[in-house]
């Protein structure tokens, strides 16, 4: 830690991650100064009503509770400070932060404040940094979603993204039958799926009907992780690529992009065979 209390040395950021800080500062109204992370500024304040305590005798109730707000305020600002820690060195030099609406960023940090676990801190300093890289990237329903996920949630939505491909810039989640080996060893089932859905990060078919992508060109090019893949139709035009029994809604797709999912052979080869079911002609790039 700095000598200033700072969790972060600002001599050590380029200009865009400065900008974040100054935006940031900007926005809230002192969780942090140009240049500087401060703590928060009644922190200071209440330490000299503690001081004042003794002095003027007041009810030990009192005095626990003064304490209480100290520490729940520390605890709230370490996590702040530690999210926007993580955040600055994945803010790009082409980042557009300056362009990050304020309310944005309030609503990010009311809600980030009571994230204390680390790997959920990983995920929010994510999607700020992906905010600021390309302002609009999470929408403030998305950041709200994600205040309401407690870790377990996290690590199930984590589990369906091993079978997240990108279609362009559009995630999609391919799975085709839950009874494969593959999606009991991802620990996808249907009573997953129906809590990811309630949870407003998916829409789920439960019936035989399947999602898809409509009005695809004879060949289109899927992603995922390192892979890239070839998937030719059979019409010139018109196709519809199957993408299977799961659909991510909008927060879905933003948050699919920040979750950092394990990808495993198993897997993406289970989701290849299934384009192949299809009649897909499908090759690896």
């Amino acid at each position: 830690m700095n000598k200033g209390g700072s969790l972060i040395n600002f001599g050590e950021l380029s200009k865009p991650a400065t900008v974040l800080i100054e935006k940031i500062s900007e926005a809230t109204g002192g969780i942090f100064r140009p240049y500087q992370i401060r703590r928060v500024a009644q922190a200071e304040a209440e330490a000299e009503k503690i001081k004042a305590v003794a002095q003027i005798e007041i009810e030990e109730l009192q005095r626990r509770a003064l304490h209480r707000f100290l520490n729940e305020e520390a605890k709230k600002q370490n996590n702040i400070e530690s999210i926007t820690q993580k955040a600055l060195p994945a803010v790009e030099e082409k980042a557009r932060p300056q362009e990050i609406e304020n309310d944005w960023i309030t609503n990010f940090y009311d809600k980030c404040r009571l994230i204390s676990d680390e790997e959920m801190q990983n995920l929010w300093s994510k999607v700020l940094a992906g905010q600021a890289n390309k302002p609009g990237k999470f929408s403030k329903r998305t950041v709200n979603l994600l205040a309401s996920l407690d870790k377990t949630d996290a690590e199930l939505f984590r589990s369906l993204c091993s079978f997240v491909w990108f279609l362009e810039d559009e995630p999609l989640a391919m799975v085709y039958r839950l009874d494969d080996h593959v999606c009991a060893k991802a620990g996808i089932h249907h009573y997953m799926l129906e809590h990811l859905q309630s949870l407003g990060l998916i829409y789920f078919e439960r019936g035989l009907n399947t999602y898809g992508k409509h009005n695809q060109p004879a060949q289109i090019v899927v992603v995922q992780g390192e892979t890239r893949a070839s998937v030719k139709f059979q019409k010139p035009g018109k196709n519809e690529f199957v993408t299977g029994k799961v659909f991510l809604s909008k927060a879905g797709q933003e948050l699919a992009q920040v979750c950092n999912p394990v990808f495993l052979d198993d897997f993406k080869n289970n989701v290849l065979d299934w384009w192949k079911r299809y009649h897909y002609t499908v090759s690896e790039i």
